[in-house]
């Protein structure tokens, strides 16, 4: 073999050698990418909702559930509450009003009442035998007062003077007595709870 051709096979490897590498290196941050996107770090994976994390529904849930009322409520002012089964978990309920949905936890109390509680501890509904109300447990206040639904229609009503509703001064009032509740119960109160107490005193009947 001839130097000429000698070095011609030498050129040759040093293009065919510096090709291959250039085409290692563009598929490496490809691969690398596609490895990341198999397996997300802690950090990049997507934050699971409350919803989606919920335990499944004991008995008491399911039997609490079964006493819901499902459906349109006509509130004050021409608002409206809805009350649906959630499709995605038994025993659990979606409660809409305006543009806002929450999934709530069905809970029956001492009293009878039945509490729908938001599971990310916001929100509150609660039923009572002549209406229900949609609660601001975080508040301390009531968002919308004497929805009724057809369920409940045929209880004696209160009248207009009686509803909390959304008016500031009587939600002031309802949040000054959760937190009386609050302070004179001997183990601490839930904000749920405190105002569920307090709205269960306001509408007692008097003596």
């Amino acid at each position: 073999m001839t130097a000429a051709s000698t070095l011609r096979c030498f050129a040759l490897l040093t293009i065919a050698y510096g090709t291959a590498a250039a085409l290692a290196q563009t598929a490496s941050p490809a691969t690398s990418a596609k490895k990341r996107s198999l397996h997300p770090t802690a950090a990049g994976a997507p934050a699971l909702s409350a919803a989606a994390l919920l335990p499944p529904a004991s008995v008491e849930q399911l039997a609490a559930a079964a006493r819901a009322f499902f459906g349109h409520y006509a509130c004050e002012f021409d608002q409206s509450v809805t009350v649906a089964t959630n499709k995605l978990h038994e025993g659990y309920v979606d409660v809409s009003f305006g543009k806002a949905l929450w999934t709530m936890k069905p809970v029956l109390s001492d009293t009878g009442a039945l509490r729908l509680e938001d599971v990310k501890g916001r929100m509150l509904l609660l039923q009572i035998a002549n209406k229900s109300m949609l609660m601001d447990a975080v508040a301390g206040r009531r968002t919308v007062d004497n929805c009724v639904h057809e369920k409940q229609r045929n209880v004696a009503q209160p009248s207009l003077s009686q509803s909390l509703g959304i008016d500031p001064a009587l939600a002031a009032a309802a949040a000054a007595a959760a937190t009386t509740t609050a302070l004179r119960s001997p183990t601490p109160a839930t904000p749920a709870t405190s105002t569920l107490t307090a709205a269960l005193d306001l509408e007692a009947p008097g003596p």
